[in-house]
């Protein structure tokens, strides 16, 4: 029962995110390229693109902050959003689907995307989550990569197995050297792994990898969640999750209990700043704990 309630505890700020008040958000532009923007507001990061062809947006963020977002939009390109391009299905990525689909998007996305908006999404904890409105869900899916040419760009959409979730996606858009990570990358913070929806902490690793290959010095990375950034944040962020992954493994295989591998603080050097900003350094020990002992 001590567990339980602590568990509910720690998502407490994952659950108070769908009852908050979105009157106060401010949806903030950050120039990343002369066409690329990334833009700010509660929830996931977006990605903009912006040209004669019209608009390509990657994630929506929540559904109360459509008009907000398009208003920003606005300020950077009259043209028509034409596409949506979703890293995962997460409401806090895809909450706005639906409104940009009704006013003309297409929705791109991995086929896991799909099924798992098109079913309710049952949780351990809280209430289920209901298969959102067939408008919101992805009209064009894929299993490994879709290209798109859009404003005389490529767009390359890289499926990554189950990272944060089993339907996430980097958008990679190679002519200017920026890459969208969605919630495999949570800058600067230990991150959410949605064990729940098919994530797991090696996947979260393989994904870092995947897109360190993919990066050089000069790539401009947008992160699902926390400021626009770029391989080296990346690679360190990387290296802590397997200095983390590598204490639990040892702590599981000496035979050590969840509580017993917290409290070695295996995050000491990390813990002030990453844990501070969401998921905390208890949380984190008991992602990794569960991802790796649910394998055997």
């Amino acid at each position: 029962m001590v567990r339980f309630l602590t568990t509910v505890f720690l998502l407490l700020p994952l659950l108070s995110q769908a009852q908050r008040n979105f009157d106060d958000v401010e949806i903030k532009i950050h120039p990343v390229t002369q066409d690329i923007y990334m833009l700010e507001g509660a929830g996931g990061n977006i990605g903009v693109l912006v040209g004669e062809d019209g608009v390509l947006i990657v994630d929506t963020q929540y559904g109360p902050l459509s008009e907000k977002i398009t208003a920003a939009i606005r300020t950077l390109s009259d043209g028509e959003i034409r596409y949506v391009a979703n890293t995962h299905f997460h409401g806090d990525h895809s909450g706005g689907n639906k409104n940009f689909a009704n006013a003309g998007a297409q929705i791109i996305a991995h086929e896991n995307v799909r099924k798992r908006m098109s079913e309710e999404q049952k949780r351990p904890y809280g209430p289920a989550t209901p298969a959102a409105p067939e408008s919101a869900r992805p009209i064009l899916t894929y299993t490994d990569e879709f290209g798109l040419i859009f404003n005389n760009q490529r767009i390359m959409m890289i499926h990554v197995d189950d990272a944060h979730t089993d339907g996430d996606a980097f958008v990679y858009f190679p002519e200017t050297d920026v890459l969208h990570l969605g919630d495999t990358y949570f800058q600067g913070r230990y991150p959410y792994i949605d064990l729940h929806s098919g994530g797991s902490i090696d996947g979260m690793i393989n994904a870092a990898n995947t897109a360190l290959f993919l990066a050089g010095k000069n790539t401009k990375i947008i992160p699902g969640h926390g400021a626009l950034s770029n391989a080296d944040e990346l690679q360190e962020y990387r290296d802590v999750l397997m200095h983390l992954r590598r204490e639990v493994a040892a702590g599981i295989a000496a035979g050590k209990s969840l509580e017993d591998i917290q409290k070695m603080k295996p995050g000491a050097e990390t813990d002030a700043g990453w844990g501070a900003a969401f998921i905390g350094p208890e949380r984190i020990i008991k992602i990794i704990y569960d991802s790796l002992t649910a394998k055997s």
